[in-house]
């Protein structure tokens, strides 16, 4: 049987058992019903559903994108065949607990599962993604009765959800939004506002969608402590459950975007008066938990799609290096160097082209790795010994996750083109849209300035520096353990990481020795691409102390490591250099010098 082009079970395998060693989590009261087997069998759907119902359209969805009549929004019905597959195969509420009707699986495996469907198809994937999300928040944050109301029916794909943040006028500064939320004698609200940029605002893939409104009610404080959460159905849910009276919610149009052109992007209106439930203007809408801490409650979601987003850049990534090294194997072009005669070879043969595989192999595995080692620090978070540490590292490590494959899995995807050569400018071939479709996710949920911003500003500085302090001992953990090898390339390695890590932290205090905030974050976005090399590092010596042997697996990975703490490890040496010079040339940059 070939090899996937979507991704690479043997590396999930790989990342999985031989180095997170997921099965131990059987152990645990949460994940015992568990095995081994249960996770191949769910990993093996997972690919399965992948080939079969996502991958075939990924083409024809980009093509054929979503359209909107000023009445419905139209979408290629390849799309609702997938999506109700995999509702019916339990993957909304794969990782949810049982009394919800979940499978209660741990939550590494289902981000490895969640790799296929991004990587096959992840304008499909995108609204899956948001769906989980949304049931993920309610089932944390919601009563019993908006349980039973709204998530159950997102689990068997009845429904699917929505988060609806951003404003036209405030994009990303929550702070300005003036969704305004009126409370109504019954304890529901009325909502009145207008909300941009939001995935599968509108469609008739599902019975209803439950979307997921920031909003302020009347005397709420100023700025982001007076946000409140509300549960806003497009349906109002009847006595029986089913979907009844269309509530006061209308598009004013959808965005054309370069990339990710399955998934809808709407620019919603609530309380326009084009619908009246019960007689009255008004979007009907139902308060999460208590006012004014909406944005705390909405940050769950946010989080948790800001991994998803890491993961869709990376699948991205993965899915364009395994199609131009297949490429790179099978066309024969020019011949070694010295050579003038004789058949051509193929171009994998080209050093060059060797360069730029291996670099996307080092970008998409890396990144892969990350992406699971954080899905089992969830794991360890709900139900291991140490949560604190578990917490403490997610706090450091999601904004790395969400924008490191945003940043280099896209690099990875130019590579990929440029491995085609012209072809891959053609769409002829799927490179060019993996490339379009992962431009947008240094956007998505949170820019890679704001993922900067977080990193520096917050993750880094919070509760002493606990979070910083616990990755700069996870990381010498590693550095030990690779000295005590005795292996010399890997000592080698371990003393380039340990080196680093030293900038990281001399670098950090630096930036924050006079505590002046403008100074400190001016370069924000420098810090988080050398931290996020670092981290990188790290990842790839974790890998190599558990990939040995002299199989061409292992020594693959053994490769790319040497590849990344030669090639792009170096590159962190003049960020750290410029970040500690405290450069202000964009502080003191005037606008009209443009």
């Amino acid at each position: 049987m070939n090899p996937s082009l979507i991704m690479s079970a043997r590396d999930i395998e790989f990342l999985l058992y031989d180095w997170l060693d997921v099965e131990s989590l059987t152990t645990r009261d949460r994940y015992g019903d568990h095995s081994r087997e249960t996770f191949d069998q769910v990993l093996r759907l997972s690919q399965d559903l992948a080939a079969r119902y996502f991958a075939p359209h990924n083409r024809d969805s980009d093509l054929h994108e979503p359209t909107f009549d000023g009445e419905k929004v139209h979408i290629i019905p390849a799309v609702g065949e997938a999506l109700r597959a995999f509702a019916d195969a339990g993957m909304i509420g794969a990782a949810m607990d049982y009394e919800v009707g979940g499978m209660q699986l741990p939550y590494s495996v289902f981000t490895a599962c969640m790799s296929w469907f991004h990587a096959a198809n992840v304008g499909t994937t995108g609204y899956a993604l948001l769906t989980v999300g949304n049931a993920n928040l309610l089932a944390t944050h919601g009563s019993p009765e908006q349980v039973d109301r709204f998530l159950r029916p997102m689990l068997d794909g009845s429904s699917f959800g929505t988060m609806a943040l951003s404003e036209p006028h405030a994009g990303s500064n929550l702070a300005d939004m003036t969704t305004r939320a009126v409370p109504q004698q019954d304890g529901t609200y009325r909502l009145f506002g207008r909300k941009m940029w939001i995935s599968g605002g509108d469609h008739e893939l599902s019975d209803n969608i439950v979307h997921l409104v920031l909003a302020r009610i009347p005397d709420a404080p100023a700025g982001t402590r007076g946000i409140s959460l509300f549960i806003v159905p497009k349906y109002l849910p009847a006595a029986d459950g089913t979907p009844g009276e269309h509530n006061d919610v209308a598009l004013a149009g959808i965005n054309h975007k370069m990339g990710w052109r399955g998934t809808v992007n709407t620019a919603p209106v609530f309380g326009d008066g084009r619908y009246t439930p019960g007689g009255a203007a008004g979007a009907v809408g139902y308060l999460v938990g208590e006012p004014n801490r909406g944005l705390a409650y909405m940050f769950s979601m946010m989080n948790e799609a800001r991994l998803g987003v890491g993961l869709a850049a990376t699948a991205l990534g993965y899915t364009g290096y395994l199609k131009s090294l297949d490429y790179a194997r099978t066309r024969p072009q020019g011949r070694p160097q010295g050579v003038r005669d004789g058949a051509q070879v193929p171009i994998v043969r080209h050093p060059d082209v060797r360069r730029m595989l291996l670099a996307q192999k080092a970008y998409a595995e890396g990144a892969l790795a990350l992406q699971l080692y954080c899905a089992k620090l969830v794991d360890d978070l709900r139900t291991g010994t140490d949560a604190e540490r578990a917490a403490v590292l997610l706090r450091i490590l999601t904004p790395v996750a969400k924008s490191w494959p945003s940043q280099w899995c896209l690099t990875a995807n130019d590579l990929a083109i440029q491995v085609l050569g012209g072809a891959g400018y053609t769409r002829d071939y799927d490179v060019e849209q993996h490339y379009r479709d992962n431009r947008l996710n240094p956007i998505h949920e949170g820019t890679h300035g704001i993922q900067s911003l977080d990193l520096l500003g917050r993750a880094v500085t919070a509760d002493g520096g606990s979070a910083l302090t616990a990755l700069l001992d996870a990381i010498a953990t590693t550095v030990t353990a690779a000295r005590d090898t005795g292996d010399t390339e890997l000592t080698a390695f371990a003393d380039a990481l340990d080196l680093a890590a030293g900038r990281v932290a001399t670098t950090t205090a630096t930036l924050w020795q006079d505590l002046h905030p403008e100074t400190a974050l001016a370069n924000s976005a420098a810090y988080l691409e050398a931290v996020g090399h670092v981290v990188l590092a790290w990842i790839w010596l974790q890998q190599s102390l558990v990939a040995s042997g002299g199989d061409a697996f292992a020594l693959g990975k053994r490769a790319a490591a040497r590849y990344f703490f030669r090639w792009e490890l170096p590159r962190t040496g003049p960020l750290f250099d410029l970040l500690v010079s405290r450069d202000r040339t964009t502080l003191d940059l005037d606008e009209s010098w443009f």
